[in-house]
């Protein structure tokens, strides 16, 4: 399991942009700039929707004046279900929206989710971090079942 103080691993997520699905390499994503990440286990499901997403949505200003460069949610699900599910919340401006859709930026952070007993395969745990320049400076991971110590409100405590 990735740790602070070490790089984020090298994996492909993808995003759409205006041109369509759009494969971004870790190395590229995070170079040079200080992030605020978190991942969800699902889009459009509740906790997710209710109080994740809009945990970070809702301080992307105070994120900003503290230095952060971008905010971004990834989760194992397809490009066009996050960008939907960023639309739909009305995040799309402050919130960049990545697809781990086959779980391989997920797994090479060792944060894999074994959730087939609910019928969602297998996911991300729910966790935050800050990532500066590659490198992860903070990481709040969640116990299954749990929100709190990832919202976008406490890792704002941490900057």
């Amino acid at each position: 399991m990735i740790q602070v103080g070490e790089k984020i691993p090298s994996a492909t997520i993808r995003e759409i942009t205006g041109e369509g699905p759009k494969e971004i390499s870790t190395a590229d994503f995070f170079a040079g700039k200080k992030i605020a990440l978190f991942a969800v286990p699902g889009a459009f499901t509740s906790t997710c929707s209710a109080k994740h997403l809009p945990s970070f949505a809702n301080n992307a200003d105070a994120f900003k004046a503290k230095g952060v460069d971008a905010i971004a949610c990834v989760s194992v699900n397809d490009a066009a279900v996050m960008k939907a599910w960023g639309e739909n919340a009305g995040t799309s401006d402050t919130v960049t929206m990545l697809a781990d859709g086959n779980g391989d930026f997920t797994r090479a952070l060792g944060l894999e989710a074994d959730m087939t007993k609910n019928g969602m395969g297998k996911r991300s745990r729910r966790y935050a971090m800050l990532v500066d320049d590659g490198v992860v400076k903070q990481l709040n991971l969640e116990e299954p079942g749990s929100f709190g110590k990832s919202s976008g409100d406490h890792l704002l405590t941490q900057i």
